[in-house]
């Protein structure tokens, strides 16, 4: 009877053990805590610790809670000119609502998964379908994905997601008709740059030519002032020697010291000698 006793209360022993063992849980830093009970949600723990629970009655699950990655098929899309290019991309994603996850996606990752392979390769889609494939090969500055974050919305707070980013890994040319492609934009970039200069040549042309031609009126305005002074002048000596030599003597004293000074100019040098008609005004000085 006593042995029987204390097999009795080993077993008593095990079974408070395992009773005690399966009350309690621990819930990790990256993660949630889900606990159900007969299959319905009844707590989700959010912060990490050791919680309580009772035994064969609730039952401890747990969902992510870091960031996750979702890489997406490569696949094919068109763009706005009907040209096809090469897309690989993936998503940044997290859990934000517990609850609303279990509840829309049944706790599914990998339901998730589908579901944000379905709106964002929409998203990109219908982006790059509404641009150029030019725009898109020589505009790669982010403005794509943030155009597709935009079309993305709040699509996907019903399944209690936040989607953090969308970023591509290629979007490209096919390998087939990349080179093609390349050719071509560098063909129109010069034909481009060609007519920036020939727009700036032409420019410069027509401001050289208003140059010259303001110049010219300068000149011209110059010129004739210049010729008005001197006339003004002139005018203003005869002015003055009228007014001097206004009676015969000082007129031919006037003559008579031109005279001079023409003889004395052309003796300068050596000797020299002089030819002179009769009537000449420096041959009168002889008379």
């Amino acid at each position: 009877m006593k042995k029987a006793g204390k097999v009795l209360l080993l077993v008593a022993l095990v079974l408070a053990l395992a009773v005690l063992k399966g009350a309690f849980y621990v819930v990790q830093p990256n993660e949630y805590g889900v606990v159900r009970q007969f299959g319905a949600v009844q707590e989700v723990k959010e912060e990490p610790g050791l919680y309580l629970k009772i035994p064969y009655v609730q039952t401890v699950s747990t969902l992510p809670k870091t960031v996750l990655l979702y890489d997406l098929p490569i696949s094919d899309v068109i763009t706005a000119d009907k040209h096809s290019m090469v897309l690989d991309s993936f998503a940044l994603w997290r859990i934000s609502d517990p609850r609303l996850f279990i509840e829309s996606l049944s706790g599914s990752v990998a339901t998730a998964e589908s579901r944000i392979n379905a709106i964002v390769y929409n998203a990109l889609k219908t982006v790059i379908s509404s641009q150029k494939q030019e725009t898109i090969i020589s505009g790669r500055d982010g403005r794509v994905v943030q155009l597709v974050m935009e079309n993305i919305g709040d699509n996907f707070e019903r399944y209690g997601i936040e989607m953090i980013a969308v970023e591509t890994k290629t979007l490209d040319l096919p390998d087939d008709n990349k080179e093609a492609v390349y050719t071509r934009m560098i063909s129109e970039r010069n034909n481009i740059a060609a007519s920036y200069a020939a727009e700036g040549a032409a420019e410069a042309k027509r401001i050289r030519n208003e140059a010259d031609k303001q110049v010219e009126i300068i000149l011209s305005e110059a010129k004739a002032g210049a010729e008005a002074k001197r006339a003004e002048g002139d005018a203003e000596y005869m002015r003055i020697l009228s007014e001097i030599y206004d009676t015969r003597e000082e007129a031919e004293f006037y003559t008579f010291m031109i005279a001079l000074d023409a003889m004395e100019e052309s003796m300068q040098g050596g000797d020299k000698t002089i030819i002179l008609n009769a009537d000449s005004p420096i041959a009168q000085l002889f008379n």
